[in-house]
């Protein structure tokens, strides 16, 4: 079990961590775990986890897995984005509230421009999702959120 904080391996903050600890992590992977609360921000009036949040949560898996990684070796926490998902699967609908979820991340390819795929899989009794994120840590993540010189958001007249 890792005892670093999240929100000093995340670049996310309050309710927006829905992640709960980091399980393990290695060179090619990352085990993190949640209690589905139904209270949540995302929890749906019943109390469960709509199932197309998981890709929030495998998401979040796989920036704590960069998050991990930084830290071991000394440098800040970079912005990373989630590109997209592939074959996103899950037998069940909702996480119902009070059920514990595991998830995988495992990573299949990153290259030295920033591009990252990754295996994802939550699990739980009788629950069982996997997908395939393809994610992007620029470089220099604080050009894409800088406006560029000249522009404005809006003029009064």
């Amino acid at each position: 079990m890792i005892d670093w904080p999240l929100a000093e391996l995340l670049p996310h903050a309050g309710d927006m961590i829905l992640i709960e600890q980091i399980l393990a992590f290695d060179e090619e992977q990352i085990h993190t775990r949640l209690t589905v609360r139904p209270d949540g921000l995302f929890s749906q009036p019943d109390g469960s986890l709509p199932a197309w949040v998981g890709i929030e949560l495998m998401a979040q898996s796989v920036a704590a897995f960069a998050g991990c990684h930084a830290r071991q070796r000394g440098d800040a926490v970079a912005l990373g984005f989630l590109l997209g998902s592939r074959k996103f699967e899950c037998n069940v609908e909702s996480f119902p509230a009070g059920t514990e979820l595991t998830i995988h991340g495992l990573r299949s390819l990153e290259d030295d421009n920033g591009m990252g795929v990754f295996e994802c899989h939550i699990n739980a009794p009788g629950i069982h999702a996997t997908a395939r994120l393809n994610v992007y840590r620029p470089p220099q993540p604080t050009q894409y959120l800088s406006e560029p010189e000249g522009s404005s958001q809006g003029t009064q007249s």
